[in-house]
């Protein structure tokens, strides 16, 4: 391609024919969080680090710190869907990540965007929505199985939050298998779930991807005694990433709980509250323990999902 004329009227710029394609973008439906550990925030950092582009679409924002989540303010649901059709409009989309979207009317407001886009695959996040009031948790959650599972490719949750959401009337006295979550999953529409933070004894957690016909691959680690916040918005979101460029979900989860594993290995704690995933612990120089092969290990959660070290690695404690 010839240079461009200095003369000409044409705004566009020169562009090589041989230029490297755009990154897959991933468009993200989630609250604003001020910590940075979660929500829309956590999500940019996570597609970003993981070399996909973010499309941050702000479905509600939160009142909180790196201890707990004291409130939240719903935006309404057409400036929801203005914000997403407006880039939609430019951008296409390689993949969906859906978290917490405010309110039953958000959920409306980002299933009737979605529908239009059959073919994208979706990764919904449903995080612990227990600092609702017991009204509001059942309009969410009502409207999350009606609208947003039928769209789903992979749900993504800790297991009790899963649980209380697919199987309210659970009364066997065993938890609820992945197996058993996916069929419940898979009636409402969705293909697969990720459950994490199921216990093992020895204090063990395992991380399941599961269709209804079983479990398809997983992972077990080892629980640490100490707090994280960030860490299901960050495993969805790099499982977004990773879907957006064609992976297969069986090995794009165990690259997702890899990338947690590492993000959780080198968090930290900017407040007095939770440890918060460092999405960018590739760029960082080598630190202490590393030079010998020495590897971190990830936190065990409060109310999020448990991604914790695999057995066999040495711990290095986040304090």
């Amino acid at each position: 391609m010839s240079r461009q004329d200095p003369a000409s009227t044409d705004p566009s710029p020169a562009v090589d024919d041989q230029e490297s394609p755009p990154p897959a973008c991933v468009m993200s439906f989630n609250a604003s969080d001020p910590s940075g550990a979660g929500g829309s925030a956590g999500d940019v950092a996570t597609i970003a680090a993981m070399g996909a582009h973010a499309l941050p679409v702000i479905s509600a924002i939160l009142m909180r710190d790196t201890a707990e989540v004291f409130d939240h303010h719903t935006l309404d649901g057409d400036c929801i869907v203005e914000q997403a059709r407006s880039i939609l409009e430019d951008v296409p989309v390689a993949a969906w990540k859906v978290g917490f979207l405010g309110s039953a009317e958000g959920i409306s407001s980002v299933a009737e965007v979605l529908s239009d886009y059959p073919d994208v695959p979706l990764v919904a996040y449903l995080p612990s929505i227990s600092w609702l009031d017991e009204e509001q948790q059942q309009s969410y959650l009502d409207a999350f199985r009606e609208l947003v599972l039928p769209q789903t490719l992979v749900l993504v949750g800790n297991h009790k939050t899963l649980s209380d959401c697919l199987l309210p009337d659970w009364d066997a006295d065993r938890p609820a298998s992945p197996r058993e979550l996916a069929v419940a999953a898979h009636q409402h529409g969705a293909a697969h779930v990720l459950v994490t933070g199921i216990g093992l004894p020895n204090q063990f957690i395992d991380n399941v991807l599961a269709g209804p016909q079983g479990a398809i691959t997983g992972e077990k680690f080892e629980r640490f005694e100490a707090s994280f916040v960030g860490a299901g918005d960050t495993l969805s979101a790099a499982l977004a990433a990773l879907l957006s460029v064609g992976a297969e979900p069986h090995d794009a989860v165990g690259e997702a709980l890899a990338f947690l594993d590492q993000s959780l290995e080198a968090g930290f704690r900017p407040g007095m509250g939770n440890v918060v995933p460092d999405r960018f612990f590739w760029a960082l120089p080598p630190g202490e323990g590393e030079e010998d092969g020495t590897e971190g290990a990830p936190l065990s959660p409060t109310d999020e999902p448990a991604i914790d070290e695999p057995a066999g690695r040495h711990p290095r404690r986040i304090h």
